[in-house]
């Protein structure tokens, strides 16, 4: 099409090209373009709409007195433009987040050229001042005022701090929580499983445990596993709540406690099978236990943190409560609903939540006990001597058919989702099926609901990590009914989400964490570690083309790790297993035999590596390239007679060697797991999230059996203080 619809794509932050994984340009078709900007709610259909499009998107700016929110960071003056009818005048001032002070805005002497736009079909001339927003403003949410003849106009002005304090240096772990059972687990991972490992973890020194994402994932049977494919972001999954740490537990009848504890029999005998996790029936068995425990009635005390928590939550939380409920009786998919349920805001949303108040008290009351026992885990880390304590994971998005999409539709795009371009790990591309920001509403809202849900997680951690936290500055979107290659990049407004995300957690006092792995500019990186966010580093990516990369470069302020849950537990990795079974599941973009030969070739690269570091002998390090040489040949390898445990061993040391700002020890590392956690690009063909934590033998690994594994100090994987 014309050089318009680039230009039109251009002004909605909508990229017409973009360079991939392998440094090659590529160029995105314009049906492509079309398709996302219509989404957007551009017109692209033909020439003329392009061209007014592009004239309504150049001149929309100009149609507003005040910008929808404004990002200032603290450490510098910044200049905020108004505009009112050329010739008439506006006083500027600024009320501060105690909604009692209010300071005079001056003036700049900047000029700008007055622009004639049509409004109401006649053409006006508008005019445009400057005012100066200063350097030592109060961090926080201040509100600009503009005095005009047409009356009082505002927008929200967010005051950032330039930058996050950095951690002291130290070393984690990381684990999927629901995998991580003990004893005393309904089946999988619990909130006080957490709280038990921070103190185990205390103990030989660590400063935090990282977590799967934990928010909600439906509370109707067939659960969704992907913790990353959450139904909402703003509330947590009660499957992970502790039955007997409940309030009132201690208050129940024999009877009634009997039945409670019949029920977490049937679910705890699951820890000891070598089975996959079975959400759907822990699930259903904690379901009847909550509901039982939630008909107690609450001491003065009690109700008094109850109603706090409502007031704190509230239209949200009661909204998020009415979506689970409404499940519960309409089915799992709003979309399939009756129409007059789909809009929350409806009469007859009201009139059936009414029918439903004891369901939705139900699921308000489950997020009040996920909140104090979220609050145990982090306040046991601490007090265990931890320095940051629990991390949690953020989820990119949502389910498109979830609480958030329902709840925020005016916020959610449903005709494009998230995902990613092809690379070398997902040759075919991936389609998270996550619908994104509107960012044009989402700007309007001030960008409160991002910082909703900041709040929500930052209320009970030490730290954050940003999954894909490119997505703070572009996304990929794929329109729906394409392939997950056939989408497009498209930006978003990054200095006001990450100067959000830095200005809630140094309030909360937590580190942030930017998973900021694959396709990302130097300036990305550059200007998160400007803002005091670290990165993250995996030990297997760590390479410049195509060569492992001297350790004496590696970054220092970052995350790292030898791997990720998106790979293979790390012996396995060795063995190639993550080729062999991408190939049976036919998510492979090029012939195993290619694939065997490249990974010899970079395993031979880190063996040699690792001899230069005296951690494995030329013996050891011959071993493992005749098996890699055998593999690339055959397809097949005598893996029985290659000690892998070793070579884990060496890598963690040579981590430990060069070690990062936070040194990141997988849990199922640890303990010799040797079955993946997930496969990307992948759905049904493969059990992802439903693995439980197991030995190199296959056998269930409890958190009571970590006392007798060597922990990380004495197997040399990290480096300690004294």
């Amino acid at each position: 099409m014309s050089a318009d619809l680039h230009a039109l794509a251009e002004a909605y932050g909508v990229a017409t090209g973009y360079w991939d994984q392998s440094g090659q340009w590529r160029e995105v078709a314009d049906s492509v373009l079309c398709q996302v900007l219509t989404a957007l709610g551009a017109d692209p259909r033909d020439e003329d709409s392009v061209r007014r499009s592009l004239r309504h998107r150049r001149e929309a700016d100009w149609r507003r007195v005040l910008p929808p929110v404004f990002i200032h960071r603290a450490d510098r003056e910044s200049t905020i433009w108004v505009h009112v009818p050329h010739g008439s005048s506006v006083a500027m001032g600024l009320l501060l987040e105690d909604g009692e002070t209010v300071l005079p805005l001056v003036q700049t002497d900047d000029w700008t050229a007055p622009k004639e736009i049509t409004i109401a079909g006649a053409p006006t001339t508008i005019g445009q001042a400057s005012f100066i927003i200063p350097a030592g403003l109060p961090l926080g949410w201040h509100t600009v005022r503009a005095t005009t003849v047409s009356g009082r106009h505002e927008c929200p002005l967010v005051v950032s701090p330039p930058r996050l304090s950095e951690p002291a240096p130290g070393w984690g772990y990381q684990t999927q929580l629901y995998a991580t059972r003990s004893l005393g687990s309904w089946g999988i991972g619990d909130l006080e499983d957490l709280a038990s490992l921070s103190r185990l973890a205390a103990g030989q020194s660590a400063d935090f445990v990282l977590v799967n994402p934990l928010f909600a994932g439906g509370v109707v049977t067939p659960l969704e596993p992907s913790p990353y494919l959450p139904t909402t972001r703003r509330f947590f999954d009660p499957i992970y709540l502790r039955v007997e740490d409940i309030t009132g537990y201690g208050t129940l009848s024999v009877q009634d406690r009997s039945r409670i504890e019949a029920l977490g029999a049937e679910v705890r005998a699951l820890n000891h099978t070598d089975g996959l996790l079975d959400r759907d029936r822990v699930w259903s068995a904690k379901r009847a236990a909550l509901a039982q425990l939630a008909r107690l009635p609450l001491t003065a005390a009690q109700q008094e943190s109850f109603s706090a928590f409502l007031e704190r939550e509230g239209l949200a939380l009661t909204e998020y409560a009415q979506w689970c409920a409404f499940t519960e009786e309409l089915g799992p998919y709003w979309p399939d609903w009756p129409e007059i349920y789909q809009d929350p805001a409806s009469p007859q949303c009201q009139l059936l939540a009414a029918e439903l108040a004891s369901h939705v008290d139900f699921h308000r009351w489950c997020q009040w006990q996920l909140d104090l026992q979220l609050a145990h885990a982090q306040q046991t880390s601490r007090e265990a001597g931890m320095e940051i304590g629990v991390v949690h994971d953020l989820a990119v998005g949502v389910h498109g058919q979830g609480a958030d999409s329902w709840r925020l539709q005016h916020l959610l795009l449903s005709d494009v989702t998230v995902g990613a371009p092809p690379d070398v790990y997902n040759q075919q591309g991936q389609n998270w099926a996550q619908p994104p920001w509107w960012p044009d509403a989402l700007a309007e809202q001030g960008f409160r609901p991002w910082r909703d849900i900041l709040r929500t997680v930052l209320r009970h951690a030490g730290g954050i990590r940003i999954d894909h936290v490119l997505g703070l500055f572009r996304q990929w979107w794929v329109p729906e009914g394409n392939s997950a290659d056939q989408g497009t990049y498209v930006s978003m407004d990054h200095e006001a989400l990450v100067s959000i995300l830095v200005l809630e957690a140094h309030r909360a006092g937590a580190v942030v964490i930017g998973e900021d792995l694959g396709t990302v500019e130097d300036w990305i990186s550059a200007g998160l570690a400007e803002r005091g966010i670290l990165g993250t580093g995996i030990l297997w990516f760590k390479t410049v083309a195509g060569q492992v990369q001297d350790p004496d470069q590696w970054r220092f302020e970052e995350l790292a790790s030898v791997g990720v849950h998106d790979l293979p537990p790390t012996e396995a990795f060795i063995r190639g297993d993550h080729i062999r079974l991408r190939a049976e599941l036919g998510v492979l973009a090029r012939p195993p035999e290619d694939e065997f030969s490249d990974h010899r070739q970079e395993l031979g690269q880190w063996a040699q590596l690792l001899q230069q570091w005296q951690l494995v002998s030329p013996e050891l390090a011959a071993t493992l390239i005749a098996a890699l040489e055998e593999q690339a040949s055959t397809g097949s390898a005598g893996w029985e007679d290659v000690p892998t445990e070793a070579f884990l061993d060496a890598l963690q040391r040579l981590l430990a060697r060069k070690p990062p700002r936070l040194l990141a020890v997988s849990l199922t590392d640890l303990v010799g797991e040797q079955v993946p956690q997930n496969q990307p690009g992948t759905h049904r063909e493969y059990p992802n999230w439903c693995v439980p934590l197991t030995d190199r033998t296959g056998a269930p690994v409890l958190l009571e059996d970590l006392a007798d594994i060597a922990d990380p100090v004495s197997r040399g994987w990290v480096a300690t203080a004294g």
